[in-house]
């Protein structure tokens, strides 16, 4: 319900308008799992409430524990779908990588998540659900999320925005607005939409190829949609905002780990307000594409940085468990 529905509902109860801003604290803040849990409203008011709405939220299926801490959890939706989501501690910081999708439909050659099929987009409140459900099992406080779980956020952009505003806003989870950061194949048309937006949402681009045959193999869901007119809109991007993306670039030893591909890297950053994130390929089951050396990975962030490119080698969190970038599938095993 929106906060004008739930006022009018309180209005109908005969209620003060405060208790909307009590109820929505309770959903919110508190991750209040029945209206029981509301013990600053009347008994009769969660009677009424318990009577005719329902909480909705997650239910947690399994969760994994990596060696180094982070924390894989299979999240069940109350229609039955489910996804995974992934809580990655690091100090007296968490962040929180969520899906916007169950499933896929983007077909990523070295994505688990694709290979799952797709299922449907997620609403905001069951993005932002996982969030609170890795909040609530961490008992700390989320101070980054990244939308780069199951699913293409950019293919759910109404609902991964109306997520993002409730995780920035301070009557929701209160996160900052540049710890917000958003993961796309490369969706254009919503590329230079999100742009357009008053918040300072962050960007990330997963390019993983600047050889057109090449990302068009590996990434045949973005297929339309050019590396030149990427290169275009990146540009339109960093006029518009003055924000710095991030490239991201699973490293696919003999696939995207030559030389041309290199150059070809270089030629598509250079003298663009960009930062690199290069991934060593996370290994997953039955796929044929086999991650290059690290050597290869310092090749080419040193290849970069010889070009003025600030490059860094991510290090992928949770491998042990299946929770690394491009693990993602829907069941935990």
């Amino acid at each position: 319900m929106t906060k004008g529905e739930l006022t009018t509902l309180m209005e109908s109860l005969g209620q003060p308008t405060f208790r909307v801003k009590q109820v929505e604290d309770w959903i919110w803040n508190k991750n209040a799992k029945s209206f029981e849990d509301m013990t600053n409203l009347p008994k009769s008011l969660r009677a009424q409430l318990s009577e005719s709405l329902a909480l909705g939220g997650v239910e947690e299926v399994a969760r994994q524990v990596s060696e180094d801490g982070s924390r894989k959890y299979l999240l069940r939706m109350t229609d039955g779908v489910t996804v995974e989501c992934v809580g990655m501690p690091s100090g007296k910081k968490l962040a929180v990588c969520v899906s916007t999708q169950a499933g896929c439909a983007m077909g990523c050659a070295f994505c688990a998540t694709g290979g799952a099929g797709f299922t449907r987009s997620l609403t905001p409140s069951e993005i932002y659900d996982q969030v609170m459900h890795v909040r609530d099992d961490f008992n700390t406080r989320v101070t980054s999320v990244v939308f780069m779980g199951q699913g293409e956020p950019f293919m759910n952009y109404d609902n991964t925005l109306a997520a993002l505003r409730k995780l920035n806003d301070p009557e929701g989870a209160g996160i900052g607005a540049r710890h917000l950061t958003v993961s796309t194949c490369g969706v254009i048309p919503m590329i230079r939409k999100f742009s357009r937006e008053p918040e300072q949402f962050t960007l990330a681009v997963s390019l993983h190829s600047a050889v057109q045959k090449t990302r068009n193999q590996i990434m045949p869901g973005v297929k339309k949609y050019s590396l030149l007119n990427l290169y275009t809109v990146m540009g339109e991007y960093v006029d518009r905002t003055g924000r710095r993306p991030t490239y991201e670039y699973a490293l696919i030893d003999g696939v995207n780990d030559t030389r041309e591909e290199m150059e070809a890297l270089c030629d598509f950053c250079r003298d663009t307000l960009a930062h690199v994130n290069i991934i060593q390929l996370n290994n997953v089951p039955g796929s044929k594409l086999k991650p290059s050396t690290e050597r290869r990975a310092e090749d080419f962030v040193n290849a970069l940085s010889r070009v003025g490119v600030e490059a860094t080698i991510r290090n992928s969190r949770g491998s042990d468990i299946d929770a690394a970038c491009g693990q993602l599938k829907q069941r935990l095993s």
